[in-house]
């Protein structure tokens, strides 16, 4: 049997999400399904059946690289931004590399951006580390 885009995709998707700590793209699409729901199927299909399928990157490259355009896209990408924080740490990046590589990005970016992403990546660690301990 073929293996469509859209397959390809949610597995893609499947190995970033993280279900038990409401990390999940899906529910992205479902806040989408009533006004634009081939949005959700773009995000499948093209971003994870397509791009997150192509070789070269591993999980953590590909989601420092996503974190890093974010954070550079401002304030009306914080949403994002906190949904793939925790897409990061469920590829398997630490809490200090993800804060590294925001650091990183002062010199081309400038401390506003920077301390705002940061203080995003607080929030998501913090409600991370509650629900280890409240579980």
């Amino acid at each position: 049997m073929m293996t469509t885009r859209y397959q390809k995709g949610l597995e893609a998707l499947n190995s970033y999400t993280d279900q038990e700590k409401g990390t999940s793209h899906f529910d992205l699409m479902k806040d989408l399904d009533s006004i634009a729901p081939d949005i959700g199927k773009y995000i499948v299909e093209f971003a994870y059946g397509d791009i997150y399928n192509r070789s070269h990157l591993d999980q953590k490259q590909r989601a420092l690289t996503v974190l890093s355009s974010l954070i550079t896209q401002g304030e009306g990408s914080l949403p994002q931004l906190e949904l793939h924080i925790n897409t990061a740490l469920n590829a398997g990046l630490s809490e200090e590399e993800i804060v590294e590589a925001m650091i990183q990005l002062i010199p081309y970016l400038g401390f506003p951006s920077v301390i705002n992403a940061v203080k995003q990546a607080k929030r998501v660690f913090a409600e991370r580390s509650e629900e280890k301990v409240f579980a």
